[in-house]
């Protein structure tokens, strides 16, 4: 349905259409969209100068109608022969670009929502207990990250110094972090921000969240394990978070909506579902190429409307790029699972990779890249793009 010379199993095909900002050679970073292996030049095709800019938050603070607007003329111009003449000298290769982060970060949260991963880590963490803490199933368990440490993929990851204690050690140590992890996530955008002092409902979800991208929430489990009590994960999670380029938006995701997991005990009328508010999203961690795990996203507890919601409920408010990040995303399966400290359970089994070497934890030189799927409206898989990073070692 395309002028374009296309696979019919494209993943950038015309029912997909995801946001970045991509710098051409010798110009300047300007908003594109990709389709294909190319990123069609908006603010040249369009003539519009809201996608001349090094970032999608202007476009993106426009709200609702004008986003629906631009998907609808963009996908004119890309299926209409007539438009092939003027469109094709706006394609640019991928190869022939630097694709750059692409919204200014406002403010960054992180959830845990999903429930396989955190029972995870409570049975790691607190054996013979209850592995869930009382308040879980009760509201979308997050914390306040650190924005300026958003990075783009591709990104090196330099590992972070720390303070760090082990169990039978009477004082901490300072040093370089031992047990680097990854964190298989899936965040989403918020296009239009809220006052301070107007909670955000579930419903209004589709109307403030622009879209979707692919996270990878680097993580210190050992500064982590030291630091976090009594008021959480600081150090051990400040020092990158990546983002995929690519911001897939909420209208190319219409087939991937699903019902999320039942709720026991129900939520609160605040938190309740407002039709299917889960994703049906596929992701897959690949360790020095090995793939690893493949989550599914389907079975997270807790949906993007809910986790905006309990995010918003107090009266905090939003603002056009803040971004907020699913938590470790895992499913009931062994190798469903989004961290290392869940797959080698907390490095007691240890994965052995085809060159032959084990991984307990990140090494030096180890990259990770997590990529993803959906379902496509018009059938098939649109792609979500990959985020990818590199462990340098740590400064000196």
């Amino acid at each position: 349905m395309t002028w374009l010379d296309l696979p019919t199993d494209d993943l950038f095909g015309i029912s997909n259409l995801p946001y970045g900002v991509f710098s051409p050679r010798d110009g300047a970073p300007r908003v594109g969209i990709r389709v294909g292996a190319q990123v069609l030049d908006l603010a040249a095709v369009l003539d519009d100068r809201v996608f001349a800019r090094p970032s999608l938050n202007a476009f993106m603070s426009q709200g609702r109608d004008r986003w629906t607007q631009v998907r609808a003329r963009v996908t004119e111009l890309l299926t209409d022969g007539r438009y092939r003449q003027a469109v094709t000298p706006h394609l640019h290769q991928l190869q022939d670009v630097r694709l750059d982060l692409p919204f200014e970060v406002a403010d960054y949260v992180d959830f845990y929502a999903s429930e396989h991963h955190a029972t995870n880590l409570g049975r790691l963490f607190r054996p013979g207990s209850d592995p869930l803490t009382p308040n879980w199933k009760h509201l979308p368990i997050g914390y306040h990250g650190r924005a300026g440490t958003v990075v783009v993929s591709g990104t090196p990851v330099t590992r972070p110094n720390g303070q760090r204690k082990s169990p039978e050690a009477a004082s901490p140590v300072f040093g370089p972090s031992q047990r680097l992890d990854i964190e298989a996530e899936v965040g989403f955008v918020i296009g239009t921000g809220s006052r301070q002092g107007e909670p955000v409902s579930g419903a209004d979800f589709h109307d403030r969240v622009f879209g979707i991208c692919l996270v990878n929430d680097w993580s210190a489990r050992d500064l982590q394990a030291w630091e976090y009590v009594p008021l959480g994960p600081f150090l051990g999670k400040s020092f990158a978070t990546s983002v995929s380029p690519w911001i897939v938006p909420l209208d190319a995701l219409d087939a991937a909506w699903a019902t999320p997991p039942p709720r026991d005990p129900e939520p609160l009328p605040y938190l309740a579902d407002t039709g299917k508010q889960g994703l049906d999203l596929e992701l897959a961690v690949r360790l020095n190429g090995c793939l690893i795990s493949t989550p599914p996203f389907a079975s997270m507890y807790w949906t993007g409307a809910q986790m905006l919601a309990h995010m918003t409920v107090n009266g905090a408010s939003t603002r056009t790029g803040d971004l907020y990040a699913s938590g470790t995303v895992s499913g009931p399966r062994a190798d469903e699972r989004g961290s290392l400290i869940e797959l080698t359970e907390g490095g007691a089994r240890p994965l052995t990779l085809p060159d032959g070497s084990a991984r307990t934890f990140l090494e030096d030189g180890d990259e990770v890249t997590v990529s993803g799927t959906a379902p496509g409206t018009t059938g098939g898989r649109i792609g979500l793009g990959e985020v990818t990073g590199r462990i340098h070692s740590a400064a000196v």
